[in-house]
């Protein structure tokens, strides 16, 4: 039998899908990785040239990285939880039923960037998955912003120096975001680190690396059932921005300690991060320990 036709039999047979401990792992520390990344954001500065003020929405590259190396599903569902647990809410800015419009815009764009990485050591992958991300995060955002201002449930915030145009504005949020986002704190460094870490950290909790040449189930795919969630999942995030537009923020919650504590406060989010993350390492090592003695059993 020819090697090509070994590989199109794998690429036919789909890898073995996550016990649910591991799927749970991968959703925890997904979540907690990119609150902690987004821990430090609130730290870096913002740089003003002329109107216009440049900033790290988010560092892309830590669940890019996640989407690309492990379950893309699991992975996209705790990422932008995290930013809602160790930064919104432990940071005292939860915006209640104003959060979800942010999840299911990062959510979908990382579960839709994983999808279309079928090898984490090409770099071109990686780089091309972070961006995508980006994109439908900012762009999805973006468009929302607009339409908000457009119906008139929302004045536009207009900066001085530029024309009072939505268009513009948006135009320039979104470009920002994506050069910053996207590609200095995303694709670069995503497409640096992803074939280093690629059999590496996998292993540490109990999971074989992904084949390239295995199909893994649950990915994204470009049929018309898919095409038809994403499009419900943006018009339910539109939703769910106009009613926070219209001061119907149930379940809000704002002390601001940032404001009553000074910065120092972040390391109540960074301490309970770690916490987490020690919860992770060990519980990975108990089942991958568990399942090493089911096999020896078994033999």
């Amino acid at each position: 039998m020819s090697e090509s036709t070994t590989t199109r039999r794998r690429l036919r047979e789909p890898a073995p899908d996550l016990t649910s401990s591991q799927k749970l792992m991968v959703f925890v520390l997904s979540m907690t990785l990119f609150g902690l990344a987004n821990i430090v954001t609130e730290v870096l500065p913002e740089i003003t040239v002329g109107p216009v003020e440049l900033s790290v929405s988010y560092l892309a590259f830590v669940p890019v990285l996640m989407v690309s190396l492990f379950h893309p599903l699991y992975a996209a569902l705790g990422a932008p939880l995290g930013e809602i647990v160790f930064v919104d809410l432990l940071m005292g800015n939860f915006s209640g039923i104003g959060e979800v419009e942010g999840y299911l815009q990062m959510a979908l764009g990382l579960y839709v960037a994983g999808s279309l990485v079928r090898d984490p050591r090409k770099r071109w992958q990686v780089a091309s998955a972070a961006m995508i991300a980006v994109l439908i995060d900012k762009g999805v955002g973006g468009i929302v912003d607009f339409t908000k201002v457009w119906v008139g449930v929302e004045d536009a915030e207009y900066v001085d120096g530029l024309p009072e145009s939505i268009l513009m504005l948006e135009g320039i949020a979104f470009t920002t975001d994506f050069v910053i986002s996207g590609v200095l704190f995303g694709a670069i460094p995503a497409a640096y680190l992803a074939p280093r870490l690629y059999g590496k950290i996998e292993p540490l909790m109990g999971m074989a690396p992904r084949d390239p040449a295995r199909r893994t189930p649950g990915l994204a795919r470009s049929s018309a059932a898919f095409i038809a969630l994403a499009v419900l999942l943006m018009f339910a995030s539109a939703v769910f921005a106009f009613m926070e537009a219209a001061d119907m923020a149930y379940g809000s919650w704002e002390p601001d300690f940032l404001d009553q504590y000074g910065l120092s406060f972040l390391w109540v989010s960074v301490a309970v991060c770690a916490i987490v993350l020690i919860g992770i390492v060990i519980t990975a090592r108990i089942v991958a320990q568990e399942r090493r003695d089911e096999v020896g059993r078994q033999r």
